[in-house]
């Protein structure tokens, strides 16, 4: 596994313990962002252009997706439960994939 893939799976950890909490705090509200998969990954790519970019698999089962537009536009992360239902966990401009190694423990970012 190269240093990007263990990034993005560090990433898709946080993601999936957000979600984690947040499902918790959410089924208390009563609501929740969530949808049938197939419905939620035709409205990114429909209206935010977005593909994935990155997927995981948590241990409950549970896939981890970054989605981002081509050219550093939008990004959403989604978790999609084994029963097909995608809940949105993040999303927000400026997407930038990374290519090379992360900075050492020290250097200036």
């Amino acid at each position: 596994m190269t240093s990007v893939q263990k990034a993005w799976a560090l990433v898709a950890l946080i993601a999936l313990a957000i979600w984690v909490a947040l499902l918790g705090q959410a089924q208390a509200q009563g609501t929740r962002n969530c949808a049938p998969r197939e419905m939620v990954m035709e409205k990114l790519q429909g209206k935010y252009g977005e593909t994935p970019r990155m997927i995981a698999l948590g241990l409950n089962g549970a896939v981890v997706e970054v989605l981002a537009a081509a050219g550093g536009g939008t990004w959403t992360i989604v978790v999609t439960t084994p029963a097909g239902i995608t809940c949105l966990i993040a999303a927000g401009t400026d997407f930038e994939a990374l290519d090379g190694e992360p900075a050492a423990k020290g250097d200036d970012i």
